[in-house]
């Protein structure tokens, strides 16, 4: 019970923020010498009691513009973002790449002469050739992009977007490609 007592007094006598109110009070109310001088902008004359609180709101006041106009400035251009655009054929890419090649654009299957990440060869090339007027060699299929255009040439001649149909095809003909299928939606 003694403890209590001592600390509600040691509180209430000591407590910061009485403190500090009376003290912010006290420059107010036109007791604070300091604040008032410091208002008055280094004149000498005698400041009474009424101009020194118009002083001081003054002060504060421009203290305050000042440290507005101090805040970075907003940014005022505007910013476009490109658009990926749809891509319906995204994930069968991915899905050949992986059973293709695992992913590796490097890749050289020498019993087919296959290239590159969907294991391109030149009978395909030279159909992409013929059809679109471009040259490209088999070589050219190690780069991905370059690979992802005939991809997708291809996979865009079918008028649906039936992934299986569009798979098959890319994979050849006959009964593998039901084998091919399954393995290719394993990763779709």
């Amino acid at each position: 019970m003694k403890n209590r007592k001592f600390l509600k007094k040691y509180n209430e006598t000591y407590s910061p923020l009485k403190v500090l109110s009376g003290s912010i009070h006290k420059y107010f109310s036109g007791g604070g010498k300091p604040l008032m001088r410091l208002a008055a902008f280094g004149s000498d004359r005698s400041v009474s009691p009424g101009n020194s609180k118009l002083r001081i709101l003054i002060f504060t006041l421009i203290f305050l513009l000042v440290s507005f106009r101090v805040v970075a400035p907003g940014n005022n251009t505007l910013t476009l973002f490109e658009s990926p655009g749809i891509q319906p054929f995204s994930a069968l890419m991915y899905a050949t790449a992986m059973v293709e090649t695992m992913g590796n654009p490097m890749m050289y299957n020498e019993l087919e002469n296959a290239v590159g990440i969907f294991q391109i060869r030149q009978v395909r090339v030279d159909e992409y050739n013929r059809r679109t007027g471009s040259n490209y060699s088999l070589t050219d299929m190690f780069d991905v992009k370059l690979s992802e255009k005939i991809f997708l040439y291809f996979a865009s001649l079918f008028k649906s977007h039936d992934l299986e149909r569009i798979a098959k095809a890319w994979n050849g003909s006959g009964p593998l490609t039901e084998l091919y299928w399954k393995r290719i939606k394993e990763y779709l």
